[in-house]
């Protein structure tokens, strides 16, 4: 099984690029962020002819979430639980395989703009209210992959500059100390489990060839539950999109799970 997870800042000008990648990379579910349209607005018959099904959050202009699978995607919930949000930044479904159910949390973080702000404020909220309504939904999903864009590198090797942009907004004490908690409800950064290239980023700025420079970071994760850690095969980030015409400033990560 494979599962992956892309922020494509708007898909209403990438659906073409996703639609290429799915061709050429035929995973089980993509989780994509950022998708900037309304639900009546989301391509649902030429995701449909590629061969998936959707389960769409949207939200005009900004933010806006999606699940697109391969078979079809049930109990699907919208936000957090629990959490009082405006914003649409949550979808989760539950995935069916031969091998049994998985939970497909899907999430669009906040970005927090700069520390000290409300914005930034409204992303500790935000996280707080995402690991208790987590920690439910893991006593009854134990096989559970979180992931998505979380605008939060991890420590000092998601980053091009970890001293110049220490305590910068992805990087504060608050934000990584938010994804330890996290970690330590059971969950398991996929990508760390293997051996990486260095300097290994999800994100790059459009600005100052920052993608030829390699200058970027590693902010889009996937979390995997205790009970999938040692099915977890590989975990990847493919780079190629982000040299497509008119590209995401993110490119896709996958893992894939060998599940019992």
């Amino acid at each position: 099984m494979k599962l992956a997870t892309w922020n494509i800042n708007s898909l209403t000008v990438r659906l073409p690029q996703v639609l290429d990648w799915l061709a050429a990379n035929p995973v089980d579910a993509l989780c994509l962020q950022e998708l900037k349209l309304s639900d009546d607005k989301f391509p649902l018959q030429a995701l449909e002819e590629a061969g998936y099904h959707s389960a769409v959050f949207g939200q005009k202009t900004y933010n806006g979430v999606a699940i697109v699978s391969r078979t079809p995607l049930r109990d699907v919930v919208k936000n957090i639980v629990g959490f009082t949000d405006e914003q649409s930044r949550v979808i989760t479904a539950t995935l069916d395989t031969p091998a049994g159910s998985v939970r497909v949390v899907n999430g669009y973080f906040v970005n927090g703009q700069e520390p000290g702000s409300d914005k930034f404020e409204y992303k500790m909220q935000w996280l707080r209210g995402l690991r208790d309504w987590l920690r439910e939904e893991l006593a009854v999903h134990p096989r559970l992959v979180l992931l998505g864009d979380f605008n939060i590198t991890a420590d000092d090797r998601d980053t091009y500059d970890p001293e110049g942009l220490r305590e910068t907004i992805h990087h504060t004490t608050e934000e990584r100390q938010h994804f330890q908690a996290l970690l330590q409800l059971g969950l398991h950064d996929a990508f760390r489990l293997f051996e990486q290239p260095e300097k290994s980023y999800s994100w790059w700025d459009y600005r100052e060839f920052a993608f030829r420079r390699n200058r970027g970071l590693r902010i889009d994760h996937i979390l995997v539950s205790e009970a999938l850690k040692a099915q977890v095969a590989s975990c990847v980030i493919d780079k190629l999109p982000r040299k497509n015409e008119r590209p995401s400033d993110h490119t896709p990560v996958i893992v894939e799970l060998n599940l019992l």
